[in-house]
């Protein structure tokens, strides 16, 4: 008290402002001991594992007694947090944590061999509009031909579900990221009829609240430092989740799969950015406008107002749970598809710089000429 009379320490200092403070609706709970029955006696496989949403699928995966969870990720940091975490609370649990990447064909089908895992969540990925624009490449690689070799891999060692984690962004995209994951679900389509002893299926969510890289821990770092609070229009909405709640929504959606399936999760009503730009710094015990303020920097090359979560060409099926939809398949000859993406590799590794317009080719609701100006037209329209 002492210290907060003498202006030594502000209420902010005092105050932890959680995620779920700024969801403005109540969290989603999902009865996941219900559902998880299928991850129990079961060898679980997650790629990009040491990420935000792969290491709550870890979290939650490991709660359900797995016969054995792997844990495959690139970036060794990640890997190591979420290894010492899981040995500490869960120290009967067989775990198993690899460094890798999913671009690496050797290394994929060895894991594959050696462990033959039952189910894979597939949720390595390189998820950065703004850095993807600039190595447009380096997304192909990583999510279309990574995605392709785990699914690969999957049918060859007997895999009996794989699940995709995708993004809203992949719903007629403008950037490279989320024509990347598009064409993710289109392998997981296409792969669906030509394997069919797996399961693939694809979950698609948009925005979680607080996982790295997305603006919550931004916003934190900038009303941390006195501001200003970098806001990119007035108008830009998302929709939001927590981790915690997307991830039981994907293992509940993974009970479901039956093959080739796009999984929607009803996310609520969507959020405008700046809303919640002002909502934290209240929160944070500040006042907006006043001690930090705003700054709107202008929407960045790919980025959209808002996301869509379905194609036009989708509608939309019920599931048992009402806050997961399924997506109707788009049509598409999967022979030509084949051979585009056999093209886009060559593409790719030789750093083709009209590689966006060969993803234009397969990706056809992408809009990748003029993106961010479309964009704001058919908002304001």
């Amino acid at each position: 008290m002492y210290q907060l009379v003498n202006g030594e320490v502000g209420i902010s200092n005092l105050r932890h402002v959680e995620v779920e403070d700024l969801l403005g609706r109540e969290p989603i709970t999902v009865n996941v001991d219900s559902i998880a029955e299928y991850v129990r006696g079961k060898v679980v496989l997650v790629t990009g594992g040491g990420g935000s949403i792969g290491s709550e699928l870890c979290r939650q995966i490991a709660r359900h007694i797995p016969k054995q969870l792997i844990i495959l990720d690139i970036y060794e940091n990640n890997a190591y947090d979420i290894k010492q975490e899981l040995e500490r609370k869960y120290p009967r649990l067989n775990l198993e944590v690899l460094i890798g990447s999913v671009r690496n064909t050797s290394r994929v089908n060895y894991i594959f061999e050696k462990y033959h895992p039952d189910i894979v969540y597939h949720a390595a990925a390189h998820k950065h509009v703004p850095l993807m624009e600039d190595s447009p490449n380096e997304a192909i690689k990583n999510n279309v031909f990574g995605t392709l070799k785990t699914v690969r891999a999957a049918d060859k060692y007997g895999t009996q579900r794989f699940v995709l984690i995708s993004t809203d962004k992949a719903v007629n995209p403008t950037n490279i990221m989320g024509a990347s994951k598009r064409i993710c679900e289109m392998i997981i389509q296409g792969m669906q009829h030509r394997f069919p002893k797996t399961n693939y299926v694809a979950v698609r969510f948009g925005n979680v609240l607080g996982s790295n890289g997305s603006v919550i821990p931004l916003f934190k770092k900038q009303i941390a430092e006195g501001g200003p609070v970098t806001v990119t229009d007035k108008n830009i909405i998302r929709y939001f989740m927590t981790i915690p709640e997307a991830v039981s929504l994907v293992l509940q959606a993974g009970a479901y799969a039956k093959g080739g399936e796009i999984f929607v999760l009803d996310m609520g009503k969507p959020v405008k950015i700046l809303d919640l730009a002002t909502n934290l710094i209240k929160l944070s015990g500040y006042k907006a406008g006043e001690d930090i303020q705003i700054k709107f920097t202008g929407l960045r090359p790919g980025e959209k107002m808002y996301e869509e979560l379905l194609m036009n060409e989708e509608g939309l099926k019920k599931t048992a749970n009402k806050m997961i939809f399924i997506g109707k398949p788009i049509e598409f000859d999967t022979e030509i598809f084949e051979k585009q993406l056999e093209e886009l590799i060559a593409d790719a590794k030789r750093e083709d710089r009209d590689i966006r317009k060969h993803i234009s080719e397969i990706v056809t609701t992408y809009q990748w000429e003029d993106a961010r100006e479309k964009s704001v037209q058919k908002w304001r329209s």
